[in-house]
């Protein structure tokens, strides 16, 4: 039977700025280990530390502008656009510009604050 999820945990952000985390599916919310699946807000002016997961994440912008640096530059995805980040790159994100940015996340395996592996 599918399982209806009525509304998402309401997760704490890393960073200098409240940051709303709602996720749908994974290690907070309904115990799933394979993936999460997280509707991002964020503010103008948030960061975060650097990070370097053990898990895949598939970003996708729906308003705003999301800035990921990562080991090689800066890239700043926007509206309709998406990114991938893999296991073990170095990345950093922020939304730099007054707007912030809202996003959806998803992680393979599940987000896990074991495995992100945050700078210190």
């Amino acid at each position: 039977m599918p399982n209806l999820i009525q509304s998402p945990t309401r997760i704490e952000a890393a960073g200098n700025k409240p940051k709303i985390i709602d996720e749908f599916f994974g290690a907070a919310s309904t115990s799933e280990s394979r993936l999460s699946l997280a509707h991002m807000r964020s503010p103008g002016g948030w960061n975060e530390p650097g990070q370097r997961p053990e898990f895949d994440e598939f970003t996708l912008v729906l308003k705003g502008v999301l800035r990921v640096e990562h080991e090689n530059g800066v890239l700043e995805v926007r509206p309709g656009q998406a990114i991938h980040t893999k296991p073990g790159e170095w990345v950093r994100y922020s939304t730099p510009f007054e707007e912030g940015a809202e996003y959806i996340a998803v992680c393979l395996p599940a987000f896990s604050p074991s495995t992100v592996h945050r700078d210190e």
